[in-house]
């Protein structure tokens, strides 16, 4: 029995029956099962509690996708999508509106494309204002599009940030970025690397941490099609 396109079936060793879940950036589901399980029974299984995997997507962000009319938060600001043909096809903000023209069906994209250079320009400049401030080398900064994390950094200095914090606030966004930097001290999160990150932030990041993990999911929704 195949798996349906919806459900990610995932063998853990340490399983001991089988478990389900949403996850909130995407709405797909995941079946757990030991690593010894029937994957046909825990399909079946799952089948059965159709009732609850829809229950629980219904409680889940509505997408929002990149279209004329559209409101998206930037930063502190919302911007409001607008799509006026004969305007030029690369975005232009204006104000509280994000002008873009071309075709309708490539709105989506350009607005995508315009908002990832911006959060790489945004996560760029708080990165090494942060790291600047404090003497700390920065190998480089990019942009990426990961489910389970916000940013990473490695032993060498290189630092990857999801662009979908340009939806964040700014103290937000800021508290990633003092975050990622201070693993350029600590690769670990001792005492002494969260000291580190208060310190470099120059605030208590316990409050952007407890946003991101009320509001996180739902940065994923944005640019999705609602169908």
């Amino acid at each position: 029995m195949s798996a349906p396109d919806d459900i990610d079936v995932v063998r853990h060793p340490r399983a001991r029956g089988m478990r389900l879940s949403i996850d909130p950036a995407s709405g797909r589901v995941r079946l757990t099962i030991p690593k010894r399980g029937s994957a046909r029974t825990a399909l079946a299984w799952a089948e059965e509690k159709r009732g609850w995997i829809e229950a629980q997507r219904a409680r889940l962000p509505a997408a929002i996708p990149f279209c004329d009319g559209a409101e998206i938060p930037f930063g502190d600001d919302r911007l409001c999508i607008a799509w006026r043909e004969p305007a030029r096809r690369v975005p232009v903000r204006e104000g509280a509106l994000l002008i873009v023209g071309g075709p309708a069906d490539r709105v989506g994209a350009r607005v995508e494309a315009w908002l990832k250079r911006e959060a790489l320009t945004l996560l760029d400049a708080d990165t090494r204002a942060i790291a600047g401030a404090a003497g700390i080398a920065i190998a480089g900064v990019a942009i990426g599009d990961p489910r389970t994390r916000w940013g990473s950094c490695t032993s060498t200095g290189a630092i990857r940030f999801s662009w979908r914090l340009v939806f964040a606030p700014v103290f937000v966004r800021r508290a990633v970025v003092a975050h990622e930097v201070a693993h350029r001290l600590h690769m670990d999160h001792s005492p002494a690397f969260h000291a580190a990150t208060a310190r470099l932030l120059g605030d208590d990041p316990a409050p952007a941490m407890a946003w991101l993990r009320r509001h996180g999911a739902g940065l994923h929704w944005f640019g999705r099609s609602s169908s």
